[in-house]
């Protein structure tokens, strides 16, 4: 179905706005509809300060999405800083965030800067603010509001300019339901929320991402791959993908590795080569349209056709677009007029 010589690899479709020639976007690789969508997303946003939360399953390129809208941004060139709030103990977080001041506490010998100032006049990424415990999320809502903070063991307000980038694989709105996150902090990071599709929606990027990390690989290793078999396309294509990218990412790694005749080997588990492997919570893949049918459709204003539209949008026919509205039970909020939600679709027979 998609068997290629590595030569041929640049005849894969290019045309998309992530291709590999695309450099607006980074890594970030594919011309799916679904991916399409959130690229457009990332357009609309970036040129404004608004505060992004970037939701998706672990290994979907939250962070790919965060750099993407910093360089498309007017704050290109300026810092870009990172910090994941899973990655830092609790007693070091605060200080990771807002900086300390010699002697704030034990083992504090120097003055220390935080991220939050670092990233002046730039963009400040945190990953994995699901994680951000309950203690510190008064503060970074006060950060966030008045765009100033204090140093620990000092008395001075420093002002800042920073624009703030948020990421999480968790359901926050979950969280908040269970008292286990802020509600005042959620609806203030939830200002213009991107849901990233997970691989197994965008199954057409597949043999981009393959060759893309193939050539990466063969180069690094300084090994030539000069064909990936059709049926090993085809392995990847029933493969439910619960790593997502970083998963096919790191298979085709192993898989360069162990190439020793030019030809890309399966790194697939036999068990899984002629099988779909169904993803270990049900509802997740209907969740997850869902969710980017709703964020399409709130973005076009619920206008399902014309140029503008939520199907056009999502690349898919008006007709395809009702269907699936539809099944999943999806319907226009009563403050919007029936014309408005259906464009020309008045007359298409079609109700709710």
């Amino acid at each position: 179905m998609w068997g290629s010589s590595v030569e041929g690899v640049n005849k894969f479709p290019s045309a998309g706005r992530a291709s590999p020639e695309d450099t607006r976007f980074g890594q970030i690789i594919g011309n799916s509809p679904a991916l399409e969508f959130v690229l457009a997303e990332v357009e609309c946003v970036a040129t404004t300060d608004s505060t992004v939360l970037v939701l998706g399953e672990t290994g979907t390129g939250k962070e790919l999405i965060a750099r993407a809208i910093h360089n498309l941004s007017t704050r290109c060139g300026r810092p870009f800083i990172k910090l994941n709030c899973a990655a830092i103990p609790f007693d070091l977080l605060e200080s990771e965030l807002f900086g300390h001041e010699k002697g704030a506490f034990t083992g504090a010998i120097a003055q220390k800067i935080g991220r939050f100032e670092m990233a002046h006049s730039g963009t400040l990424f945190l990953d994995e603010i699901g994680d951000l415990p309950l203690a510190l999320q008064p503060k970074l809502l006060r950060v966030l509001q008045e765009q100033e903070f204090e140093r620990l063991g000092s008395g001075r307000t420093h002002r800042i300019d920073v624009r703030l980038v948020a990421a999480t694989h968790r359901d926050l709105n979950e969280m908040v339901a269970r008292n286990e996150f802020r509600s005042d902090l959620y609806y203030r990071l939830n200002v213009f929320p991107i849901l990233l599709p997970p691989l197994r929606e965008r199954l057409q990027d597949i043999p981009m991402l393959v060759t893309h990390f193939v050539k990466t690989f063969s180069h690094r290793m300084g090994k030539q791959i000069r064909q990936i078999p059709p049926e090993t396309l085809e392995a990847f294509s029933l493969y439910s993908w619960p790593g997502n990218v970083r998963e096919l990412q790191n298979l085709i790694e192993r898989a360069v590795i162990r190439s020793n005749d030019g030809v890309l080997p399966n790194p697939l588990p036999a068990v899984d080569n002629n099988q779909v492997t169904l993803s270990p919570k049900q509802g997740t893949l209907t969740d997850s349209t869902r969710a980017v049918i709703l964020q399409a459709l709130r973005a076009a204003g619920w206008v399902i056709g014309g140029p503008g539209g939520a199907a056009a949008r999502l690349g898919l026919k008006r007709t395809t677009l009702i269907a699936k509205m539809k099944k999943l039970g999806i319907s226009r909020p009563d403050s919007i007029s029936y014309a408005n939600q259906f464009g020309e679709a008045e007359n298409s027979g079609f109700t709710m």
